[in-house]
């Protein structure tokens, strides 16, 4: 159980991020639901072998699908989601959306994150989707987890910026199909730099480590906000 205090947490902010959560509104529920079934839909699909007929006929059917969706009204950008105050604010938007830990996003596994006691925690599984080397999980999928995660950690030192570097150690190999789990530290800041460090285990064993260097904009992760909200408000 997480004891993060979401008020510290600039919810207008990309960055920010909290423990899976309840939907924001029933279309959110329902857009976690497709995710979920999209993300049962890649599994099988790189794990089964129907006849090439079936497959022309799944291909088919999920074609009209996508149609459908393309043909209901479209929203691009996060910003866009949340201008409108009908999907949330812009890090609830962020918390469903996001690549690497977005419940509604089925690119995602997704990555839980929380904070106790000024360290990180997250935890995650990757099943075959994701697989690199045999029964593995792809090094830049881990790469990946590692760059959402130690986003999320900047939160201890309260000024959170964009990844300047990233430097991702491999131990030995992350299995598939098992509990992944990390935990973070925001080691030091130096100016707008925040140094951040973590590592990765599966069944307590630690498969990868990384260090990272986020450099917080001039003006802040605000001024770049409103940046990117002037240029959503102008498409």
């Amino acid at each position: 159980m997480s004891d993060i205090d979401i008020s510290r947490l600039d919810l207008a902010n990309p960055f920010a991020s909290e423990d899976i959560t309840p939907p924001f509104n029933a279309e959110w529920q329902a857009k976690r639901r497709v995710a979920d079934a999209l993300r049962q839909l890649t599994e099988v699909l790189v794990t089964s072998s129907p006849s090439v007929e079936q497959m022309h006929g799944i291909a088919a059917q999920l074609e009209q699908t996508a149609g459908e969706f393309q043909n209901a009204p479209r929203i691009f950008g996060r910003h866009a989601w949340a201008a409108s105050g009908e999907h949330g604010s812009f890090g609830q938007v962020s918390h469903e959306l996001n690549p690497l830990a977005g419940c509604a996003n089925p690119v995602a596994p997704p990555l839980n994150m929380w904070i106790e006691d000024e360290v990180a925690y997250g935890s995650c599984i990757c099943g075959w989707t994701y697989e690199g080397p045999p029964n593995s999980v792809h090094g830049g999928v881990v790469s990946s987890i590692f760059d959402q995660f130690l986003g999320m950690t900047q939160f201890i030192g309260k000024r959170p910026g964009m990844t300047a570097y990233l430097h991702v150690n491999y131990h030995q190999r992350t299995p598939l199909n098992t509990e992944l789990r990390l935990e973070g530290r925001y080691d030091r800041a130096e100016g707008r730099k925040n140094y951040i460090s973590a590592e990765m285990y599966a069944d307590g064993v630690r498969t990868a480590s990384a260090e990272g260097l986020f450099v917080q904009p001039r003006g802040g992760m605000e001024g770049l906000q409103a940046q990117a909200a002037r240029g959503s408000a102008g498409d």
